[in-house]
């Protein structure tokens, strides 16, 4: 079947790519600028055509915990909240990545910190690619530059979440899950009927308890299991890092951005090359794991490295690493819910980096 063309707010086709992904269940709560998503998935009563349980609970605390006993059973569930209502479901992410249970979490990031504003930012880096909560843990992290992502993402990451038994977390920001944009939805799939070996379903005769659980009181056994999450996230950084190149074959100077940033940073590129400066982009999909080998690579090749964000300097820390000495690299960022203008990019780099 053809995928069907819609005009749709960024927000609106994570609801709709939820349904016909065929998810079990959300769970969630209204914030600023994501609230569309419940409303979305509220209006269009799903449980009436696919099955798939949507319900607004008390409170941020109450819907991840939701999750985590939807999870638990290995049903295909997902929550969306924004910066502040992400914060305040840390403990439960963090039970879920240390029962190794696979969910979808969407971040629909504002500026902050505490309220701060309904504005676009990405000053949640570090919450989501370090881990916000406690222990030893990551989420697989990707981040989408347009409404069409915002839809394949919701695909793709329950896939992720699944294949490798973690949380995975699509983190957008105010201004992509606000525009609207014609985007192209997959046909339904139809929710699966298939339980993991794994799952808290009831025990059958012809196997043992399965037991889910974060808590492991003995310290040896508790550090053969963190050693185990090592492991899968090892394999996480081979096998799973995406990102997209823009003019990079001959450039000599290179912005790194993700999301909305590297939306401004693609008219950047073309901007600074009518000026006879020879800039390329790398856009990062995923942000955990962070596509550190390829920038390692082009640092190799470019004189200066600028990172650009909608924050005062996260991910320019995961660039420096990646680049570990070789050229300079510079972070440029507006705050508070500011997005940086291409002019502003080019500007920068010329001052940062081309004349630093």
């Amino acid at each position: 079947m053809e995928r069907e063309l819609r005009l749709m707010k960024g927000n609106e086709a994570v609801a709709e790519a939820a349904i016909r992904a065929g998810a079990d269940g959300y769970f969630g709560y209204p914030i600023t600028p994501q609230s569309e998503i419940l409303e979305y998935l509220m209006e269009a009563k799903p449980y009436e055509t696919t099955g798939m349980v949507v319900l607004q609970a008390e409170s941020e605390l109450a819907a991840i915990n939701m999750v985590y006993g939807g999870a638990a059973c290995g049903k295909k569930v997902m929550t969306t909240s924004s910066s502040p209502g992400i914060s305040l479901k840390q403990e439960g992410i963090t039970y879920i990545a240390g029962a190794e249970l696979p969910c979808l979490i969407v971040n629909v990031v504002r500026g902050g910190p505490g309220l701060g504003t309904i504005q676009p930012a990405q000053s949640d880096y570090f919450q989501a690619v370090k881990g916000g909560g406690h222990g030893d843990y990551h989420l697989i992290v990707l981040a989408p530059a347009s409404v069409q992502e915002m839809a394949d993402f919701v695909e793709l990451g329950f896939d992720l979440a699944f294949r490798y038994r973690n949380p995975v977390m699509i983190l957008s920001d105010g201004a992509i899950g606000q525009m609207m944009e014609k985007v192209y939805l997959n046909p339904h799939r139809e929710r699966s009927k298939d339980v993991p070996e794994w799952a808290t379903t009831g025990k059958p005769p012809t196997r043992s308890r399965n037991i889910i659980t974060s808590l492991d009181l003995d310290p040896e056994a508790q550090e053969r299991f963190n050693l185990k999450l090592v492991a899968k996230y090892n394999e996480i950084r081979e096998k799973e890092v995406r990102y997209e190149e823009f003019q990079c074959d001959d450039a000599d100077y290179l912005l790194v951005a993700y999301g909305t940033s590297a939306r401004v940073c693609q008219k950047s590129v073309q901007l600074a090359r009518m000026e006879g400066i020879r800039v390329g982009l790398l856009r990062p999909i995923t942000l955990f794991p962070f596509p550190s080998e390829r920038i390692s690579v082009l640092a190799d090749r470019v004189k200066g490295i600028l990172s650009v964000e909608m924050s005062a300097g996260q991910m320019v820390e995961d660039v420096l690493l990646a680049v570990n000495g070789k050229v300079t690299v510079k972070h440029y960022g507006r705050m508070g819910g500011m997005i940086p203008t291409p002019e502003e990019v080019v500007e920068n780099l010329r001052s940062k980096i081309i004349g630093g």
